[in-house]
């Protein structure tokens, strides 16, 4: 069991999410703000994976020491300043989610159930309670819900698996150009969201693929447990987003029988 063995493994289920009818279904500006509205729920739980990486592979407590693996301490911080702090299209600093909900907002999507979410984890409320009291599909739910799993079970070779290839950007470029057909119907509205999807495949790019599968091969090392482990994940992540997708294609054919 390695590295290549895992990605062979995943292959068809990463062909088939590429593929996902979810894309095709968005057609409108409400059925966009019908997938932002799920959506976000993953872009806002990518932020306590990627902090628990942090955790594990960097030093952030005091008295500080240097981690095992510098490039691997680097690749971690890198991602921290890019999802965390980076800049939008007005040169303010701000977070990827934050950058996602000002799309949101300029789009006319619903964001209340996210904020209320968010409320409700500033006040040390539970990720599960938090979830139990939104309206919003229970697709969406069972996605953040495993993501807190892999992440709760402490093993980090299964936390960079979720990492490295469940929440990999699969953004196909059939995506991109609806947004963009989208975006000549509604430019002042598009312009936030489509700066998102561009900036985020941009800070994305680059080396970050590479080292990442370098931290697959440093957390797993030989321990074939590992590897077999970080496999079982990677391919119920990947079923997971489906699950997800499923969801919010169900909510836009809702959103557009209401309409007719």
């Amino acid at each position: 069991m390695n590295l290549l063995h895992l990605k062979n493994r995943i292959e068809p289920l990463r062909k088939e999410l590429i593929a996902h009818p979810v894309y095709s279904e968005i057609s409108s500006m409400e059925d966009l703000c019908a997938f932002t509205e799920e959506h976000v729920f993953a872009v806002w739980d990518f932020m306590s994976l990627l902090k628990t990486l942090q955790q594990h592979l960097t030093c952030v407590q005091v008295p500080w020491y240097p981690t095992k693996n510098a490039e691997t301490r680097r690749f971690i911080n890198e991602i921290v300043v890019g999802e965390e702090s980076d800049v939008d299209a007005g040169g303010s600093t701000m977070s990827h989610f934050e950058m996602y909900l000002n799309a949101m907002d300029a789009l006319g999507a619903n964001g209340t159930e996210m904020q209320q979410f968010t409320q409700r984890i500033r006040a040390n409320v539970s990720v599960n309670e938090a979830l139990n009291e939104c309206l919003i599909a229970e697709e969406t739910k069972d996605f953040v819900r495993y993501t807190f799993e892999v992440i709760h079970r402490g093993k980090i070779h299964e936390i960079a698996s979720l990492f490295t290839f469940g929440r990999e950007d699969l953004i196909p470029d059939m995506f991109l150009e609806i947004v963009k057909e989208l975006k000549a119907e509604a430019p002042e509205r598009m312009n936030g969201f489509l700066y998102y999807l561009e900036r985020h495949i941009e800070v994305d790019g680059g080396d970050h693929g590479p080292l990442s599968l370098r931290l697959m091969e440093e957390v797993c090392e030989n321990d074939a447990q590992k590897w077999e482990e970080a496999t079982l994940v990677a391919e119920h992540a990947l079923k997971m987003r489906m699950h997800l997708w499923n969801g919010v294609r169900n909510k836009i054919e809702l959103t557009s029988e209401a309409r007719v």
